[in-house]
């Protein structure tokens, strides 16, 4: 079925992995089973969080975004067709409700509080280094475009490959390429130095 973790509250939580098991989820789900959605959003929302406030930067509307995509899931979970996985699917859904989201904003905000607020991921930002690191990268990181932020943040934080980026964006491979190339290009001229090989 599938293997057992610990919420923060004690209790487990079912880890999906493989195709047959998303499959098996999102059956539950359409069967209205409430068990089974309450482990999918355990599972994705560290995820989704990390990925959708990279990707915007207001704190107020990552919440928002982030419950609309879960909404649409439990609402529509007949729309997963099993050609993706499960991932894939959900990321799209919080993608597209993002984009939409940035769209009904004219002048961009600026998140004064990003630099000192704990990220729920904070494992994966261990991994990148030392704090000035984390501080460098997350500066040239704020200076690409949502798209390219998209891209960088699914690749590198996610390890997801062109092909599901693509699905996710719904954008030719080629794109994806394309964006990954300038971003790597932005961040590797706003790090410069010793950091660029980073990228």
């Amino acid at each position: 079925m599938g293997r057992k973790s610990f919420a923060s509250d004690g209790r487990p939580v079912v880890k999906f992995a493989g195709v047959h098991q998303d499959q098996h989820l999102i059956d539950r789900i359409a069967a209205r089973d409430v068990r089974a959605f309450e482990d999918l959003y355990r599972n994705y929302y560290p995820r989704l969080t990390r990925f959708l406030t990279n990707l915007i930067h207001r704190p107020a509307l990552v919440e928002e975004i982030l419950n609309d995509t879960m909404i649409a899931v439990w609402n529509r979970p007949d729309r997963f067709n099993g050609t993706s996985k499960l991932s894939t699917w959900i990321f799209a859904i919080a993608y597209r409700i993002a984009m939409t989201a940035l769209r009904r904003f004219d002048e961009p905000v600026e998140d004064k509080d990003w630099e000192t607020r704990s990220s729920p991921h904070d494992a994966a930002d261990r991994n990148l280094g030392d704090m000035r690191l984390q501080q460098l990268v997350l500066q040239a990181l704020l200076k690409l475009s949502p798209d390219h932020r998209a891209v960088v943040d699914l690749t590198y934080f996610d390890e997801m490959g062109y092909r599901e980026i693509a699905e996710i964006m719904d954008c030719p491979v080629d794109t994806v390429k394309t964006r990954m190339f300038h971003a790597r290009r932005h961040l590797r001229h706003h790090l410069g130095g010793e950091l660029a090989d980073w990228v």
